[in-house]
């Protein structure tokens, strides 16, 4: 048994890994964030990711996957979380022209970055699709092992979460010391170009299958 289990956690660590590594909102956000906080940027966010998580693994294992696999359900996910992402993105380009390096440097705001965490992975409805078919796929055979099973699937999903964000968190926030504000504002301006990107991605989804729903 415990060479299943490990063989659990080592799978979900590597198929988490290779979804994490992929861009999207969360890692957008961390990447401007980590510029101007720090490292702790990276693990605080991915608090807020795992506690959702936690939360979704749950209520997957409550019978919530029929749920989440709704058109209908898609659609509003899909329309909010674009319309949220295109708020966030906006907003970060309209204040490029007073960013700045200087004294913006602070101890990543723990609550502020945990909820960002949970806000910018429920507003990413190809976050819950991926747990409502890959996810559940993986529990349903964590299972057969018991609660131990699901843990091991668990912990090995969300360390690689925290490896990788952990790792680009530290890259930025050290290399700040190497560019100057011009190089600073174009970074968040490429993040929020990135965002806005997403929102449209997400728009559009939602979108078009609301037409081939009604």
């Amino acid at each position: 048994m415990t060479i299943d289990l490990t063989a659990i956690f080592c799978t979900s660590f590597l198929l988490a890994l290779s979804g994490a590594i992929m861009p999207g909102p969360l890692l957008t956000v961390t990447i401007s964030e980590s510029s101007r906080r720090g490292f702790m940027v990276g693990p605080t966010m991915i608090l807020g990711h795992g506690v959702l998580e936690l939360v979704l693994v749950l209520a997957l294992l409550a019978g919530l996957a029929p749920v989440l696999q709704r058109d209908e359900v898609f659609i509003v996910i899909s329309l909010l979380g674009g319309s949220v992402l295109m708020w966030m993105g906006l907003g970060m380009l309209r204040g490029l022209s007073r960013l700045s390096l200087q004294g913006q440097v602070d101890q990543a705001g723990g609550r502020n970055l945990v909820l960002a965490g949970i806000t910018l992975s429920a507003a990413n409805p190809y976050w819950l699709l991926w747990w409502a078919s890959i996810g559940l796929g993986y529990i349903a055979h964590a299972i057969k092992f018991g609660i131990v099973g699901v843990a091991a699937f668990f912990c090995g999903h969300i360390l690689a979460d925290l490896a990788w964000y952990s790792l680009i968190s530290a890259g930025i926030a050290k290399g700040k010391k190497f560019f100057g504000d011009g190089v600073y504002r174009k970074l968040i301006g490429g993040c929020a170009l990135f965002l806005l990107a997403f929102s449209c991605w997400f728009l559009y989804g939602g979108i078009e299958r609301a037409l081939q729903f009604s």
